[in-house]
C-alpha cells in the first residue's frame, strides 16, 4: 500500500512539474498581420507566412511561400488599404489557430480618372505552429463580393 502511495505521489509531482504549453493568441497573429498589411510592410507579412502555405480567393489557388508572395501579397498590397476585420469565430490550441469572420478593405484607384471603391467578404486565417515553435499563417481564403464605387 505504502509504494502506491510513492507511486501516486511521484506521479503527481512528475505532472505538476511538466510544462504546459499555452494556446496562442490569435487575435495577436492577426493583428500582426493586419497591422503589416495596413503599413504595407511586405517583408513582416512575408516573414509571417509559412513555407507551405496556401492561399484562396474565388477560383485563385496559390501554394506555397513563394507563390503565395509574388501573386497575393506583392500583386495587391499597393491597391488596398484600410484592411479591417470583424471577427465571427476563433479557435486555437497549442499547435493551430484560427479566426474567421467578415473583412473590409478600400481599394484604391487604378488610375487619376477612376474613383476609389470599397471591398468586403468573408476570411479564414489558419495559424500553425512550426518545429522551431513559431506561429506562421498556414491557409488563407477570402471570399469577397464585387469591388464597389465609394461615395
Amino acid at each position: 500500500m505504502k509504494s502506491f502511495i510513492y507511486c501516486i505521489v511521484i506521479a503527481v509531482l512528475f505532472t505538476g512539474c511538466a510544462k504546459t504549453e499555452e494556446k496562442v493568441n490569435v487575435q495577436e497573429l492577426n493583428q500582426q498581420f493586419i497591422g503589416a498589411w495596413n503599413n504595407k510592410d511586405s517583408e513582416k507579412l512575408i516573414s509571417l507566412l509559412a513555407e507551405d502555405v496556401h492561399f484562396l480567393q474565388g477560383e485563385a489557388h496559390f501554394n506555397g511561400k513563394s507563390e503565395v508572395t509574388d501573386k497575393w501579397i506583392k500583386a495587391t498590397i499597393g491597391t488596398i488599404t484600410d484592411l479591417k476585420t470583424n471577427v465571427v469565430s476563433s479557435g486555437a490550441d497549442n499547435q493551430m489557430a484560427y479566426e474567421g469572420g467578415t473583412f473590409s478593405v478600400d481599394v484604391l484607384p487604378e488610375g487619376p480618372d477612376q474613383p476609389h471603391a470599397f471591398g468586403e467578404g468573408n476570411f479564414l486565417l489558419l495559424w500553425k505552429k512550426g518545429t522551431d515553435g513559431t506561429w506562421k499563417l498556414g491557409y488563407a481564403q477570402l471570399e469577397d463580393m464585387p469591388v464597389q464605387v465609394k461615395n
